[in-house]
Formats: structure tokens, sequence, C-alpha cells
């Protein structure tokens, strides 16, 4: 049953990286993030961390240009986006947030050799930067290489810059699903809980882990956090259904089951619901 852990959240998924890649896009656009304190030859006086004021005309054209294409990506304009992307790399070929971001937007486009020729071009550009390993690791995730992607995460976790651990772990609990190490994944997405207490894709496949061991009064609590969002999907309501039904709750699971009736009637959950197959 493991491999059914991970829950088809493609939306989310897709939220998880552009969110990421904004987070990193804030770092290069608020001044040249990437250069560290150094020392004037002339004077050996240590010299001072550059900001926003030290970016050339060049380098602020670029920025514009790429928060434009965080914008149109998020709007699902593709092709816009790299558009602007392409202007934003004419200004600033150093630009490492461009292509990290072209990355996810190829990624999107399922265009991967393009993905990952930009995602590694970030970060040779920005070896440390956390963001982009995250979003590489994502990357690899997706594309059949997970046990490749687990190192990208643990990366982006040892970084001390990093502002969204609760990403990484979530990601890297999905992905170790992917090769069956449910206990790699459990820590990853207990520990992701603790810093995102709220994230439906964290609890989802918590729920699942929990409902696999037959916990199911903590299976409960999970798949009830997700259910209290707005980002309900079928899989969330039967994974709910499951439960309710294991803890013999048969007014519950019959509010559960009206509720995919109405809104799932057509999904693959509801047709399991109408066979019977609650073990499957």
């Amino acid at each position: 049953m493991i491999e059914k852990i991970s829950l088809k959240l493609g939306s989310w998924n897709r939220r998880i990286a552009l969110a990421a890649g904004a987070l990193s896009l804030l770092g290069s656009l608020s001044g040249c993030a990437n250069q560290s304190v150094g020392t004037n030859n002339e004077t050996g006086s240590r010299q001072e961390l550059a900001t926003s004021s030290d970016q050339t005309e060049a380098q602020r054209r670029a920025g514009i240009r790429l928060q434009l294409a965080v914008g149109y990506f998020g709007q699902g304009q593709l092709e816009v986006a790299l558009d602007e992307i392409k202007q934003a790399v004419a200004a600033d070929p150093d630009l490492a947030d461009a292509y990290s971001v072209r990355g996810l937007i190829y990624m999107d486009m399922g265009e991967n050799r393009l993905a990952d020729d930009n995602f590694q071009r970030a970060l040779r550009l920005s070896p440390n930067n956390p963001d982009f390993a995250n979003n590489y690791g994502w990357f690899l995730c997706q594309n059949g290489r997970a046990k490749e992607s687990i190192a990208h995460f643990e990366t982006a976790l040892k970084s001390r810059a990093y502002q969204s651990p609760a990403k990484a772990l979530t990601n890297a609990g999905v992905c170790s699903l992917k090769f069956n190490d449910t206990v790699a994944a459990e820590r990853y997405l207990s520990q992701a809980f603790q810093f995102d207490a709220s994230n439906p894709l964290t609890n989802a496949n918590l729920a699942k882990l929990a409902y696999d061991r037959n916990d199911y009064e903590r299976a409960r609590f999970y798949i009830g956090l997700v259910l209290k969002t707005d980002v309900q999907n079928a899989e969330a309501l039967w994974t709910a259904i499951k439960v309710e039904r294991k803890l013999g709750d048969t007014a519950a699971e019959a509010s559960l089951v009206t509720q995919l009736r109405r809104r799932f009637a057509g999904s693959p959950e509801f047709a399991a619901y109408q066979r019977g197959a609650f073990n499957e």
C-alpha cells in the first residue's frame, strides 16, 4: 500500500515549488545577496555588504523583469513568463534566481531537459542557496530520481539562512515514500508538522502513514486538519471515510460519503467507495 501514500496533490506541489522560487527571488532583488564582506586592498579595512543601492541599472532592470516573470508564472501565463525571464537574463546573465525560476517554468511545461539545465545553472551561480537546492530536489523527485533528491533537501535544511524548512521537510517526506522508506518519510513529515501544522500535504501524508499502521485515531487527527482547509479533494475525503469506517463512526462516515458524492461523483475515489474497495 505504500505507493498510494503520496497523494495526488499536483496544485499543492506546484504551489510549494513556486513559493520556494519566490522566496529566493526576494533575496537577490534586495541587493547582491551572494556577495560577501570583502577587504579593501588599499586600506586593509573591511567593506560593507552590498545593498540595493549598489545595483547597476542593468541589475535593476533584470530584477523588475524577474518579478514580472514570477507574477505571470503564478497566473499560468508560461510563455509570457519565459519571455520576461529571457529579458532578465539579457540584462544580467549572472542572475541566479532567473535560472531557478525558469527551471520551475520549464518543469511546469514538462520540458525536463531544459528545466534540469536551468536548475543546475542556478546552483552553479549560487551553490549555497537553499531554495535552489529544494527546487532542484523536487524536480528530481518528480522525474524518477527520488533517492537522488534527498541529498538536495538535506542541503537546503543545513543552511541557517533557509527560511522555509517545512517545505524541504515535506518534500523529503513525500519523496522518501516514492522509494518506500516509510521511516524516513515519517521523520521528515513529523518535523515539517512542527514547523507548519497547517500544511495539507504534510497532514494528508501523515494521515495515510498512520492509517497504514492501523493507528486510526492519529489518522483521524491529521486528516481532520486537512478537511478544515479550503483545499479538500476526493482523496482526502476518501481517506477520512476509510478512517471513520475503521473507527466505527457510521454517522461521520455517512456525512463524508455525502460530500464525496456531491462534490466528486466522477472521481476514482467515489468509484472505489461504490465497489466497496476499502482495502485497496
